[in-house]
């Protein structure tokens, strides 16, 4: 005779003991990235203690011990200084990681650290405003907080193309570049990607005491600055004011610019904004003859800083929605695996 078996139904994935842990992840650090972008639209860089300057301060410490003119040693030091943080937020990661409220906290604190978008937005603002009053004395005093740009040299028209430039590639390194690597690698995504960039804004440029030094730091820069700068672009594309602008002249010019990175931004925003970009300028007593991006465009007006800052704001606003919830799938996916792992 031969016995019934009684039929059970498919399990449900809601009720997995996996399910709560994976929800909870993912809501911890979606809702972790928009806090932290949220603190920062609200209260800003704070004028003391950021931990921004503070890891500037021992990065310069350890440039002091480890400075050769070597690549070698260039590339020791990028790999303690940028692997170094990004092992102590991973450390500090796996300390949270059973409690959903901490670890919410953590990545509010860490995306605020590492997001720049309101100080980026003032201190056009401010440049501005100096402008529009006709005091280009206190414009040119003011540049040296948002770029490394010669100012003397500069009248209100160079300083207003300064100022659109910076915008547009510090979008990317400021805001959209951070986010990309929080949503790929969560915290440690997030300190290790403005780990990197802190240290190319240190030693990545080509003065004689770090050509050789700040070559690692530069590469790496480029490297983790390239998904950010291409996502900061398309979103330019999707979001300003002329997207078959922005797209034309991303396709046709970003190349010619010397940065992997920043001429992408840069082409994008030029075509999207309708300006031109790029030509002469002077970095530390260096000129540098750039090539014009969006040579068709007009010539940038101080007006143009205010749509630059909106712009930027609004690729902001598209790449948090959007690396928030891919940060959220993964987190959700990793505590899944590791459920199932546990239940074995």
């Amino acid at each position: 005779m031969r016995a019934h078996r009684t039929a059970t139904a498919p399990a449900d994935p809601a009720a997995s003991p996996a399910a709560p842990a994976a929800s909870g992840a993912a809501c911890a650090y979606a809702c972790g990235a928009v806090l932290g972008h949220l603190i920062d639209l609200v209260a800003g860089d704070p004028r003391r203690g950021h931990p921004v300057a503070a890891f500037g301060r021992a990065a310069a410490a350890a440039e002091r011990l480890l400075w050769r003119d070597h690549r070698g040693a260039g590339a020791l030091y990028a790999a303690v200084c940028a692997g170094g943080t990004a092992a102590a937020a991973a450390a500090l990661d796996r300390a949270v990681r059973r409690s959903p409220a901490a670890r919410t906290a953590l990545t509010a604190a860490a995306a605020w650290s590492v997001t720049g978008g309101s100080s980026l937005a003032r201190e056009a603002r401010t440049i501005a405003a100096a402008l529009e009053a006709g005091d280009v004395g206190a414009a040119r005093a003011r540049l040296p907080h948002l770029c490394g740009r010669d100012p003397q040299a500069l009248d209100a028209d160079g300083i207003a193309r300064a100022v659109v430039e910076s915008v547009a590639e510090n979008t990317s390194d400021a805001v959209v570049g951070a986010l990309v690597w929080g949503a790929a690698a969560g915290v440690p995504g997030l300190a290790g990607f403005r780990a990197v960039n802190t240290l190319d804004a240190m030693v990545g440029h080509r003065s004689p005491r770090h050509l050789r030094f700040g070559w690692a730091s530069a590469r790496l820069d480029d490297a983790a600055g390239w998904p950010g700068a291409r996502l900061t672009a398309l979103l330019a594309v999707l979001a300003g004011p002329d997207p078959r602008g922005a797209l034309e002249a991303w396709r046709a010019d970003a190349r010619r610019h010397p940065s992997p990175n920043a001429g992408v931004v840069e082409a994008a925003f030029a075509g999207a904004l309708g300006v031109r970009l790029g030509g002469t300028l002077s970095y530390g007593g260096r000129v540098e003859h750039r090539p014009v991006l969006n040579p068709s465009g007009r010539p940038v007006r101080v007006a143009d800083i205010e749509r630059t800052v909106r712009l930027s704001r609004r690729v902001s606003a598209l790449a948090l929605v959007l690396c928030a919830g891919a940060g959220a799938l993964r987190e959700r996916r990793a505590a899944r695996a590791a459920a199932r792992r546990r239940d074995r």
